[in-house]
This record gives C-alpha cells, sequence and structure tokens, in this order.
C-alpha cells in the first residue's frame, strides 16, 4: 500500500536497458514542474548495500540465496529508515522515484532459485509499500549487453547475455503472476532516448492527477 497521495514510481528493466537515466529525466521534468522529488535506487547506500554491491562486483562471494537475502534486508531498510526511509519521503509530500524495486530480486533471483520464493521473502516489503506505478523499460539483451561492454571497464555478476535473456524472461513471468495487484507500465525502449522519455512522462503525467 502508498499511505500518500504521493507517487511512488519504481523503474525497473535489465542492466543496459537505460532504466537509471529515465529515473533522472523523469525526476529533471518533475522539478522542472515545481514538484517536490526524492530519487533513489536500489541497491542503496546504507552498509547493506555497500555489501551487496561489493558482491555483484565480485569482491565478496557469496551464495545467490545469501544475496537475494541481503536484498531483503536493504529494501525494508530503504523503505522503513527513519530519516531518509521511502515511507518518511512520502509522508514529508515527495514524489519518490527508485532506480528498481522488489521486481528486480523477483527477475534476477530467480535465475538461481524458486521465483515464488523470492516473492514471499519480499512480501514483507511489498506490503509496506506497493509503487503507484512499475515502468518496465524493455530493451533487447542483445542491445543491452552491447552498451554494458561499451561503457564499462568491469562487468558484474548478472550481465552476461544469457542472464540477461533469462532475466528479461523472468520480469515477464513476474509481472503475469502479479498483474492483479501492480501497475505495470511496460515501455518499448529500444527506441530514441527523447520518444520514450516522453513516453513515460505521459503515463506520470496521467497518474499526478
Amino acid at each position: 500500500m502508498n499511505p500518500t497521495k504521493q507517487l511512488f514510481i519504481a523503474f525497473e528493466g535489465i542492466d543496459g536497458s537505460g532504466k537509471s537515466t529515465h529515473s533522472r529525466l523523469l525526476t529533471e521534468r518533475l522539478n522542472q514542474l515545481n514538484f517536490k522529488t526524492y530519487t533513489t535506487c536500489e541497491p542503496t547506500n546504507s552498509e547493506i548495500g555497500q555489501l551487496i554491491r561489493r558482491i555483484l562486483k565480485g569482491e565478496r562471494k557469496a551464495d545467490h540465496k545469501t544475496l537475494a537475502g541481503l536484498f531483503v534486508a536493504d529494501r525494508l531498510n530503504h523503505i522503513l529508515d527513519e530519516n531518509i526511509g521511502l515511507l518518511k519521503q512520502l509522508n514529508d509530500g515527495y514524489h519518490v522515484i527508485t532506480d528498481r524495486y522488489y521486481f528486480s530480486s523477483y527477475a534476477y533471483h530467480s535465475t538461481h532459485m524458486d521465483m515464488d520464493w523470492v516473492i514471499a521473502a519480499n512480501s514483507m516489503s511489498a506490503d509496506l509499500l506497493r509503487p503507484t506505478a512499475t515502468i518496465f523499460v524493455d530493451v533487447a539483451p542483445e542491445i543491452c549487453i552491447e552498451r554494458i561492454q561499451k561503457s564499462r571497464a568491469n562487468i558484474e555478476l548478472f550481465e552476461t547475455l544469457d542472464l540477461l535473456k533469462a532475466i528479461r524472461s523472468n520480469y515477464l513471468i513476474a509481472f503475469e503472476k502479479l498483474a492483479e495487484q501492480e501497475n505495470i507500465i511496460r515501455i518499448d525502449g529500444n527506441r530514441d532516448m527523447a520518444t520514450v522519455a516522453d513516453e513515460i512522462f505521459e503515463h506520470v503525467n496521467s497518474l499526478l492527477g
């Protein structure tokens, strides 16, 4: 549930899809219209989030179940932190935009374990705070892996073509599973950036009422 009238928008997509860029562009557009916005991401910058990032970069080893559990803990802290948590920001009158939320866990972790387990593990987060809308920037995995290889010196844990294909497929499975509970907006991200950004803003603007 979202206990406020403020929007909570979660961007989702496979690595290299441009969701981080579109999260930033949407924030800039809302700021230009004088809306109070708070933009964040997962993993967070908390101690738990920093540990997750080290695992994703290959600096530390962890079983995939452990990694999934760390994401659950990081997400709950993201929601509930009394100083900068998502619920606090919404209650303080900010529209909140996050780059990744629990659908990322469903899609990524279920490459190595049962998706229903991952959904159940994140059920408390879903009960505490569901997005007003989840915006899925859908880009072909072949394009995404090309972008990653051009822009990054180091490839992270899930950044192979086969895994990105599996993760995209898992996103679609998760969206179908939870279609009645979640507001999912699927955007064709294979087009030019400005066209995609305009379509995203149209959807969000309609939610502003």
